[in-house]
Order: C-alpha cells, then structure tokens, then sequence
C-alpha cells in the first residue's frame, strides 16, 4: 500500500476515494443500513467499523449509490457527513426513525423534513443558534416527487433534533406543536447544519416509530411492526429520490 493510499482510508468509516457514490442515504441503525442495500439493484459491503456500515452499489435504474449508517446522535452523524464528503460523496438523504409530533401523524407514517429546530448540542459547534438548520431545497423536492411517485402518503415540515432521549422537556414539545412540528429525532439539525457549513445537499425522510400526543398507545411490538412498514417505505421514496436527482444532474 502507497503512502497516499494509506492516507486516503477514513478512520472512522474506513473508506478511500473510489469507495463511495455521490449519493448516499444515511441511517441511524446498521441493520437498517442492511436492509437499504437489499434494496439495491446490486450492493458491495465496503467497510464495518464502529457504527458505521458501508455498501456501495445501484440503484435498480443504475444510478451509484451508497449507503452508511451513522449510528445514535449528531456526533456520529457529523463524523460520517465529514468523512464522506472527504471521498467524494455530495447528496446525502437521511434515512431515519422518528416521533410524530403532531395528533394526526399516526405511528408508521412517512415524514419529509424540511429544517430543524436545534436541539442538539453538534450543529453548535459548526455555526451559532441563530443560522438555520434547513434540508437541501433540490433535495426535499426531489423526495416529494419520489413520494408523488411511488403514490406514498407523505407529510412535510420542520423536525426537533434533540441529543437526550430519555429526557421530556414537556413546556417545549407542547410548544413545538403548536408551531407545526411534525416529528422529534436525533440527527437532522446535525446534518442539515454540516451540510451546510461544507457545501453539500442534505435532505431527510422519516417514518414515525412512535407518537406522545396519541390518546392510545399501542404496545411496543406494534409500533414495531409499524415502524418497519413505514421504513420500507422511506426506503423506497429516498431510492426513488436519488434516481431523480441523478436524472436531473444528467439533462442540466
């Protein structure tokens, strides 16, 4: 191995030049990341490291495409983004879980996120409070169209980010909902925020895996169950989405 070849290699994701596509969809959840790729037309492992796994391959109309998961949080997230970007990915879609936040976004359903309120402590370390968290425009309509597309249900608005799972600012989620947002998670301010900050397009899709505001809770292999439906279907509108985007690239 050269010495350039060695310096290449990531050390998070354990990735070089060549390893990666443009487009690439981010989940959380390795598994998931697994379940994605068998949703390509052809998948090649690349790398499994920490949190992070790694297939490249196409889409089912030939489109390269990868996918990496980022683990729980913004500062795995970030260390992905970074890294990637650093081998030649541009377009990244997170692929994510989420709480609805809103009565009527029933558990399983498919959310589009426009921006983010900043919850998180990561994107504070990019820029301050005051610079918006907002999803690629280019992006966001392209997953729109996919979910037109694939006749997918789909709602549309700003995500919380927030870094404490287990802990319930009540004043603030009730507030939050009565401004209109739509789902609580923990990576989109991160990502829309380094996105930023490093010229890239970062878009999201969500499926809900839960919802506080529910008057009846199902238990949790339901929501489970649930969630797995909605998944596939972010699944297939955040494939879709890059076939569109490539398409796009190629008729400027």
């Amino acid at each position: 191995m050269t010495d350039k070849a060695k310096t290449d290699l990531q050390k998070h994701i354990r990735c070089r030049v060549g390893d990666v596509a443009p487009y690439v969809l981010l989940p959380g959840d390795p598994a998931r990341a697994e379940r994605i790729a068998k949703s390509f037309e052809t998948a090649e492992l690349i790398s499994r490291h920490r949190e992070y796994t790694i297939f490249t391959g196409k889409t089912k109309q030939g489109t390269a495409i990868t996918v990496c998961s980022t683990g729980i949080g913004g500062p795995s997230s970030a260390i992905a983004i970074e890294e990637l970007a650093k081998v030649g990915a541009s377009h990244f879609i997170r692929v994510g879980s989420a709480g609805g936040r809103q009565p009527e976004i029933p558990i399983g359903a498919v959310v589009i996120v426009t921006g983010a309120f900043r919850g998180d402590g990561t994107s504070q370390a990019y820029l301050p409070l005051a610079f918006p968290a907002v999803a690629d425009l280019d992006i966001t309509i392209a997953l729109k169209e996919a979910a037109k597309t694939k006749n997918q249900e789909s709602f549309t608005g700003i995500a919380y980010t927030r870094d404490a799972f287990y802990r319930r600012d009540e004043v603030l989620s009730k507030q939050l909902t009565e401004a209109g947002v739509v789902a609580a998670e923990m990576e989109c301010s991160s990502l829309f925020i380094a996105g930023s900050v490093l010229g890239l397009k970062v878009g999201a899709v969500l499926g809900t895996d839960s919802n506080i505001w529910l008057k009846e809770q199902p238990n949790l292999a339901e929501k489970e169950r649930r969630y797995m439906e909605a998944e596939k279907r972010a699944i297939d509108v955040a494939i879709e989405a890059v076939d569109i985007l490539h398409k796009g690239s190629s008729n400027a």
